[in-house]
């Protein structure tokens, strides 16, 4: 999903946006439905990936109608090949009136994407077991029951390195698309990703932490770096139940961790890079030859557990 407000951007560079927006929602379904049984907050993930026009600035409107369409509002920017919804038929550029019965959200004065964020909010409400009935702007399909994990995932625009994960939204900066492999971008989701599955905002602020600049040091910077910890320990089960081989996270950090500009991924509060690649290849090899793709790690029991 296009995460950020778009300026500026011509017809062209909004097909690359798409493409962009797509892959990581590809990569994102693949990791959240091969999950969800290790998931305990769940919604329906049927492989959308939805926008709307008032997330465009007014000028940029006209380029955004040529490209998309937009047949309503909120529609679908893109579809997950081999998901639910492109086994519905559903298409990209489709315009998206109801879900179950209930109206998408109005449109907002743009640029805002909080129209946008409330028709996600409506579909990840909706019972993860169940099928979807969505009404199209020119027809009505009925989306079989795809359950996943309940995180949304978004395109973060601009030159910086950024992946973060505040509990119900994984974001990654669009520089990761354009510089690494679906795989290698995998690995940083599958991290994203844990820290939702492992409640790590909520216990966070339970614990009172500090963030910004204090998250570095004394109390904060140790619950900051277990966190990030179990993060990168978590990911290999998430990498290896969908199909991702968890030794290529390893080598990511191995081979471009100096790649990733300051902040997040060199503080105080995350191992180097040589040293989360030598955990995660250790967690690799703890996963059971007959484990199939459903391992549950013994870390998962503790995602309740106060931080200290």
């Amino acid at each position: 999903m296009i995460a950020l407000l778009l300026l500026a951007l011509q017809a062209p560079d909004l097909e690359t946006l798409r493409a962009a927006d797509l892959r990581l929602a590809t990569i994102g379904h693949r990791l959240s439905v091969a999950n969800v049984g290790l998931c305990d907050r769940r919604a329906p993930a049927p492989g959308l990936v939805i926008h709307t026009l008032d997330q465009y600035p007014v000028e940029e409107q006209p380029a955004a109608r040529a490209t998309f369409r937009f047949a309503a509002p909120v529609s679908v920017e893109a579809v997950v090949p081999g998901s639910a919804a492109a086994t519905a038929g559903v298409r990209a550029n489709d315009g998206l009136v109801a879900i179950d019965g209930a109206p998408v959200p109005k449109s907002a004065t743009p640029p805002t994407s909080a129209t946008r964020e409330a028709t996600l909010k409506v579909l990840a409400a909706r019972p993860a077991d169940r099928p979807l009935a969505l009404t199209l702007a020119d027809r009505g399909v009925t989306v079989p029951a795809s359950p996943g994990c309940r995180t949304d995932f978004e395109l973060i625009l601009g030159p910086k390195m950024t992946a973060e994960a505040d509990g119900t939204t994984v974001r990654i900066g669009v520089r990761f698309l354009e510089r690494y492999t679906d795989a290698e971008v995998a690995a940083v989701v599958a991290h994203e990703l844990s820290h939702n599955v492992l409640h790590h905002r909520n216990r966070l602020e339970a614990a009172g932490v500090k963030w910004g600049v204090l998250s570095e040091f004394g109390r904060n910077g140790r619950l900051f770096r277990r966190t990030e910890d179990e993060a990168d320990q978590l990911s290999v089960a998430l990498l290896h139940n969908a199909g991702y081989d968890p030794r290529n996270a390893a080598r990511f950090w191995r081979e471009h961790g100096g790649d990733i500009d300051g902040g997040l991924f060199r503080s105080r509060t995350h191992a180097s890079s040589k040293d989360r690649a030598a955990a995660i290849d250790a967690e690799a090899a703890r996963i059971p030859k007959d484990a199939g793709r459903n391992w549950t790690p013994p870390l998962l029991a503790t995602r309740d557990q106060p931080l200290k």
